[in-house]
Formats: C-alpha cells, structure tokens, sequence
C-alpha cells in the first residue's frame, strides 16, 4: 500500500496462521516456556506459541482478554507492540551466534483495524538473510537491518503491522 507509515504493503488476499510450522527441539520447547515466564513479556498479555528448531520461525499469539483489552473495548496497542517487540532481535541473537552483538534500533506500528479477537504474529529469519549479515560484516562494521511483521486473526485479516529495525554488528 502507497503511504503506509510502515512500507508494509497490505495483502489483498490474507493468508491464515501457518497450521504446520517448523518443528520444536527440545531447547526450543524449553527457550518458549522461559520466555512466557519472563515477567516483562508476561506482563504484555502475549504469549510465544512456537519456535522452529533453528530459531528461524516464531509465532506469538495474543489473546483478547481482560489483561490485553483497552477502555474502548479492543486490544491495547500496547499489548500488540509489547510482544512483538524482543521477538527479531531475540532470533537475530539465537541464530547468529556469538561474535555478534544485536539491538533493536526502532519501530513503526501502524493499526489497520481494531482486534476484538486473539491476533498471531509469525517471524521468519531466511538462512540467505543471516548469511548476507555474516558476509556482509567485517570485525567491527555494523549494519541496520529492517524486518516487517503483522498482526493477523485466524482468518489472515491484517489488524496491524510492525517494521522493526535492527543495529547488528560483528565483534571484533
């Protein structure tokens, strides 16, 4: 969409939450359960659903309840940005490894329409993505790095987006 504070274009034709996301290991399975005890995401109403074996898929999901309602009845813009926030940067981290330090550097929300319902998120690293990073970064150098992500119904229907923007660097 031309004007969208977020550069997101909106999808004419939604996609459902992925009904088959990569497999959980073990440390994964462990790394989820940590993350939702963890009381500043806690604290956002969000709750991380799945992480992919390697880190490179999460999905989070934010249930329309009492703790994530707003006094005009639809969910708290708050509680949508809260958890989104550490998921890109906590993936960037897991996935590239030690010898790199990462950062969020900003944001831009932009609501499309209000949430009356539970709302997914699901973030994807591609192996080409962290690759270029690694290639692209001497000792020392830095990069900013940008990542988009909705917020969607079960339906597919895009209640709000996200553009994150990330500072990595090679230690060094």
């Amino acid at each position: 969409m031309t004007g969208s504070p977020t550069g997101v274009d909106r999808d004419p034709d939604p996609q459902p939450i992925d009904p088959d996301p990569p497999a959980e290991s073990r440390r994964t399975q462990l790394w989820r359960h940590a993350f939702n005890l963890l009381p500043a995401y806690r604290g956002t109403g969000g709750r991380v659903d799945h992480i992919g074996a390697e880190w490179r898929y999460v999905r989070v999901r934010i249930p329309f309840n009492w703790r994530t309602r707003n006094g005009v009845g639809v969910t708290f813009g708050g509680s949508l940005y809260g958890a989104l926030d550490p998921v890109y940067m906590t993936m960037l981290r897991r996935v590239l490894g030690d010898g790199f330090t990462v950062w969020d550097k900003s944001a831009v929300m932009e609501f499309i329409e209000p949430g009356r319902e539970t709302l997914y998120a699901e973030f994807e690293l591609d192996a080409a993505e962290t690759e270029a990073i690694r290639g692209a970064l001497a000792p020392g150098e830095s990069t900013d790095r940008e990542y988009d992500v909705s917020l969607v119904d079960e339906e597919g229907t895009v209640h709000a987006t996200c553009r994150k923007t990330l500072y990595v660097r090679r230690d060094g």
